[in-house]
């Protein structure tokens, strides 16, 4: 088996066009590229590239291997990125509160995707109270949403200070009701 690390270092070499500037764009130092492909040339048995002081040029060999590597990659990722997906399935009913939505949230739901992809998520944005509800029905199965002082259900995420923000020259009246 082709050490996918060795492959890919060849692939930049090939694609950079010099030793350098493929170990710039692996962040690596020049040497280890070097090796990389002197041990990959040696597994094979052949030569991968013609090089002198200012080119590096595929050999036929080396053209072959292009196509190789990168197919080797391809099935090597897919192959990682199967075993490494969530084992979780199945369906979950989320309410997010709608002033809550537009918060972090849409980052949030594209990496839980990513992370589970065999889950299937039935987002509901509503007020908190009518998804409190929905919750106690068993309508839902998570909620993110609001709650009032003194409140203990639910997991306390964060809290945020209220405060009033005005024109520098108004005056609040302490007997009238905020605006």
């Amino acid at each position: 088996m082709f050490d996918p690390v060795h492959l890919r270092s060849f692939l930049a070499v090939e694609r950079e066009r010099g030793f350098t500037a493929a170990a710039q764009r692996l962040g690596l130092r020049q040497s280890t590229v070097s090796q990389h492909v002197a041990r990959l040339e040696k597994e094979i048995g052949r030569r991968l590239f013609v090089r002198d002081t200012h080119n590096v040029e595929l050999t036929a060999d080396g053209a072959d291997m292009v196509a190789f590597a990168r197919e080797i990659l391809d099935r090597h990722d897919a192959a990682r990125r199967h075993f490494s997906e969530s084992p979780l399935s199945g369906r979950l009913r989320f309410g997010v509160s709608e002033d809550l939505v537009l918060y972090e949230l849409p980052s949030i739901l594209a990496e839980f995707r990513r992370s589970h992809p065999r889950i299937d998520l039935e987002l509901t944005v509503d007020l908190s109270e009518d998804l409190q509800r929905r919750l106690d029905d068993n309508e839902l199965d998570l909620v993110f949403g609001k709650r009032r002082p003194g409140s203990r259900h639910g997991e306390m995420i964060f809290s945020e200070r209220l405060v009033f923000l005005s024109a520098p020259d108004y005056v609040l009246d302490p007997d009238e009701p905020t605006p």
